[in-house]
């Protein structure tokens, strides 16, 4: 399968997830529990973040309000070719809409190599009650590369406000296959966030989407998202809505009519309540449709692991 290759969709920016064209020795450590849990620890990689309350701490002081305003949007854009290209722009309406704040939705921050990231993420129903579902590359650089630190979760933002406070993770999963290989087809990703202050579990404060795997291709959906480039600037929610189509390239992803722009990468995809896939990657000659995941087996065995953490 030819292998794309990636650039940041900020211009002037440098991205990390560019790892698919080497694979250095893998960071983290591949999960171990057993199949009968529905975890095949062959397709989940796994990295402890912030398990200490110092170290909690420590990853709340660093998200400042001016450090999350100057992160840098993590969303991929592909090269594509004839197979690929844009209809006409005049078949597509405007897509993003603007959206209240959502306690389920929120931003995604992290660093790699030094360099501040920002990305969407949802509280998703699990048995823990920690877990966000966003994009691998936003906790993983693929193709081989390093895990993200700091990573926090700040549901419901809103121009800078921060209304159920900011989440650590303690532990971030994504699969060996974006891992090693930084194949989309299974760029997907799941944070455990640490309790709060006050002992509560994330979805016991925000609510949270149940998940679901292995559905119908072709459905509806509502994309959500914190765009953060021109002519959006990641300070509030969007969405999009859309009948899900194949890639024409020959991936098992789906897209859906989306101009949201860098920031919005790792934001679910809900159909019918239910989250099933996330804003994954455009192509450079189709700025108009957002690419997600398939939400099959491997992306319920490292979601699995993530709920079980």
């Amino acid at each position: 399968m030819r292998r794309p290759v990636i650039r940041s969709l900020l211009a002037g920016a440098a991205l990390v997830v560019s790892g698919i064209a080497a694979t250095p020795a893998l960071a983290g450590t591949d999960v171990t529990t057993a199949t009968a849990d529905g975890i095949r620890a062959s397709e989940v990689v796994h990295q402890e973040l912030a398990t200490t309350r110092a170290q909690q701490r420590a990853a709340e002081a660093y998200w400042t309000p001016e450090r999350m305003r100057a992160a840098i949007p993590a969303d991929v854009i592909v090269t594509g070719d004839a197979s690929t290209a844009s209809p006409k722009k005049r078949d597509f309406a405007p897509a993003a809409v603007p959206e209240n704040p959502r306690s389920q939705l929120g931003k995604v921050f992290f660093t790699i190599g030094g360099t501040d990231y920002v990305c969407s993420g949802t509280a998703t129903t699990s048995s823990n009650g920690d877990v966000v579902t966003t994009a691998g590359h936003c906790l993983h650089e693929g193709g081989g590369g390093a895990f993200a630190s700091q990573f926090t979760f700040v549901p419901a933002y809103d121009n800078g406000s921060a209304p159920y406070g900011q989440w650590s993770a303690s532990d971030l999963f994504t699969s060996s296959g974006w891992a090693n290989s930084g194949d989309f087809n299974v760029d997907v990703g799941f944070a455990v966030m640490n309790e709060n202050s006050s002992g509560q579990s994330l979805t016991s404060v925000v609510g949270s989407h149940p998940i679901a795997f292995n559905l119908a291709r072709g459905l509806s959906y509502t994309s959500y998202g914190y765009p953060a480039a021109a002519p959006f600037n990641g300070q509030r929610l969007y969405s999009c809505s859309g009948t899900a189509r194949n890639d024409p390239s020959g991936l098992q992803t789906q897209g859906i009519t989306c101009d949201m722009t860098g920031g919005s990468s790792g934001g679910g995809w809900l159909t019918s309540n239910r989250l099933n896939s996330v804003n994954s990657y455009k192509y450079n000659n189709d700025p108009n449709t957002m690419y997600g995941p398939f939400f099959g087996s491997t992306a319920q065995s490292v979601y699995n692991a993530a709920a079980a953490a």
